[in-house]
């Protein structure tokens, strides 16, 4: 199966969020409600030179944008007790909610550990990031690549984005890819973990 999936680049991220913006605007999304989220993030600390006694530090900070990453073992299928949430082989391994068998429990929003479901309270069923299907059969990226003024996102089949980008980094605030095994590559330079 060809496997789609997500780019990031953390280096180039600025935090303007107009990837969040994008995304609520198209699909109509409510105050609150975010398929894509932005979330800031920081790394390093203090430490004393044992020989001057002067203390350094290696802080960073930036941004990391998230939002459902289509995993290869997606803890929302997992969960969900009328089988909504599946992962369509035949479109790219996303991970898509049948609305019509949801029941709006929200077991897939306390399982996920990226919390990329979200409930529609008008419909009662949980809504999440489709990767911009409408957009993908008719050849163009998700509305969040689309739109980053950056170009930190890309989208594509993860061999691809692998081939091109590397296998990535782990990065905080994400959760451990061990976890679901996301199509998720994160690249941060030196900061990061190498994704095994």
């Amino acid at each position: 199966m060809k496997q789609y999936g997500f780019y990031f680049d953390a280096t180039r991220c600025t935090g303007c969020k107009t990837c969040v913006i994008a995304c609520c605007d198209k699909n109509g999304l409510e105050d609150g409600r975010r398929f894509r989220r932005v979330l800031p993030f920081e790394d390093g600390g203090w430490k004393q030179d044992r020989m001057t006694g002067a203390w350094r530090q290696n802080v960073t900070h930036g941004y990391v944008s998230v939002s459902c990453s289509h995993c290869e073992d997606p803890a929302c299928v997992k969960v969900c007790p009328v089988k909504a949430h599946v992962k369509h082989a035949d479109k790219g391994g996303l991970v898509l909610i049948d609305r019509a068998k949801c029941v709006g429990c929200g077991m897939c929003a306390k399982a996920c550990p990226y919390g990329a479901p979200q409930l529609d309270e008008k419909a009662h069923k949980m809504t999440k990031c489709d990767a911009c299907l409408d957009r993908l059969v008719k050849g163009e990226k998700p509305v969040c690549v689309a739109a980053c003024t950056q170009r930190a996102l890309d989208f594509g089949y993860i061999d691809e984005l692998k081939a091109k980008y590397g296998a990535g980094e782990h990065i905080q605030p994400l959760p451990s890819p061990s976890l679901t095994k996301p199509n998720l590559i994160v690249s941060h330079g030196a900061v990061g973990t190498p994704v095994k």
